[in-house]
């Protein structure tokens, strides 16, 4: 096959949004919609701002960069492109993201059983033997995943939107903590946990390698496939965010002191289907988590095979048992260490990927992104060290940056230096032309 039909094209579509949507597609937006109560929708456009948007313009750059994280991160050097490539990888790999797949099935799964998390270690077994078993074969995701897989978890997140939409289980309450000063700067700040566009970027080679796999070699047309998938993908994620929104805003009499939006899906699930529901979102979550587990497992398995003397089946091994290791820590654990980690380096990424539909304007492109992206990285520092109870002098020197309420304190000094130094790079390239 040398060309998809539009079939094809919704196949590959189907895959990129069954990759993306895991564990935190799925738990954040329910707590959101609890939490922030009637400034739901402020709270949604920020999250769908750095959930969607940026993963969608993620998924467009990595489709012209044919698949290359290192396309992406070439301007900041050799040493620090692969110092944020592993960062990437590592993050939505075995540290952060994959383990968390686990946990969250097992969450959603057994929780209403009333199994404690001394069945963790079992589950998380027989979770990545399952991993282990389909990610060996990477030439078979599409048709794994593609067809089989991914219609089942289409199918199950929209029949729980549009009971979201039909049964509501409450009145929205008053919009607590933060939610109720800052609702925009707090769906960023989420948003950024879903880690999607981290994904997109380590997806963009397993898209890649999907379409390849198809015999499809014109870098053109895996351009524009890629680019068709990932804007479906992005269609997708609104519409089950906005159930998911739905579901958490009208749950407010159904749960108290919700610490994770896995306990807010819960209770719903079960007020709206009894045990069937129970059941029923067992089986949601363990094919979201499986299929989003499997697409990052084999992902870091072809890139470290690529850049190391370890074979694709090794690296698959290794990740999915350092995962399902780190997984046994718990998902509030996790999400509690992986916080100040993707608000110290997402902003970088950010950078770059803005940066990289323009950078042949660009005679230098190093003298204007790394200033941009090292500066970016000292305010994600500084923020990340804010969240962890850093110095109070760090703090207040952040908090009078412009948009600091909004999460973005630092794009006025990115966006600054890269008009500046854009600049610098246009007189001195007309000086040295002469």
């Amino acid at each position: 096959m040398t060309t998809f039909r539009v079939r094809d094209i919704f196949i590959l579509g189907f895959l990129n949004f069954a990759l993306f949507v895991g564990a935190g597609n799925i738990i954040f937006p329910p707590l959101i919609g609890l939490q922030a109560g009637t400034s739901v929708w402020f709270a949604a456009m920020g999250f769908l701002l750095t959930g969607v948007g940026l993963p969608v313009i993620t998924a467009i750059a990595m489709a012209k960069a044919g698949g290359s994280l290192s396309a992406i991160t070439r301007p900041t050097g050799r040493i620090c492109g692969m110092a944020l490539t592993l960062a990437c990888y590592l993050c939505i790999g075995p540290i952060f993201a994959i383990p968390r797949t686990a946990t969250v099935s097992y969450e959603l799964a057994l929780q209403h059983y009333h199994v404690n998390k001394s069945g963790l270690p079992l589950w998380s077994l027989i979770f990545f033997s399952l991993v282990i078993l389909v990610s060996l074969y990477p030439g078979r995701l599409l048709d794994t995943v593609g067809k089989f897989l991914s219609p089942l978890k289409i199918i199950a997140l929209l029949v729980l939107t549009v009971t979201a939409v039909l049964i509501p289980a409450g009145a929205p309450m008053p919009p607590q903590g933060l939610y109720a000063t800052s609702p925009f700067s707090q769906g960023i700040t989420n948003g950024y946990l879903t880690m999607d566009t981290l994904a997109a970027l380590v997806f963009g080679l397993v898209i890649v390698r999907a379409i390849q796999s198809r015999g499809v070699t014109s870098p053109r047309l895996i351009t524009r496939y890629a680019l068709y998938s990932g804007l479906i993908a992005g269609v997708g994620l609104v519409v089950v965010y906005a159930g998911l929104f739905r579901l958490g805003l009208s749950s407010s009499g159904l749960i108290e002191g919700a610490t994770n939006g896995a306990q807010v899906i819960s209770a719903y699930v079960h007020f709206s289907y009894g045990a069937a529901g129970d059941i029923f979102l067992g089986v949601l979550m363990t094919l979201a988590c499986l299929v989003t587990a499997i697409g990052l497992t084999s992902a870091c398995g072809s890139w470290f095979s690529d850049h190391t003397r370890f074979s694709y089946r090794t690296c698959i091994w290794f990740f999915a048992i350092v995962s399902m290791l780190i997984s046994n820590i718990g998902l509030t654990q996790l999400i509690n260490l992986s916080v100040p980690v993707l608000t110290a380096i997402y902003p970088v990424f950010v950078v770059l990927i803005l940066t990289f539909f323009f950078r042949e304007k660009f005679h230098s492109t190093t003298l204007v992104i790394i200033p941009a992206a090292f500066v970016t990285f000292l305010f994600g520092l500084a923020e990340a060290l804010n969240s962890s109870g850093g110095p109070r002098w760090l703090a207040s020197l952040t908090a009078s940056m412009p948009l600091h309420n909004q999460g973005l304190a630092w794009l006025l000094p990115a966006a600054s230096i890269v008009f500046v130094m854009s600049i610098i790079d246009h007189v001195r390239y007309k000086r040295e032309s002469r």
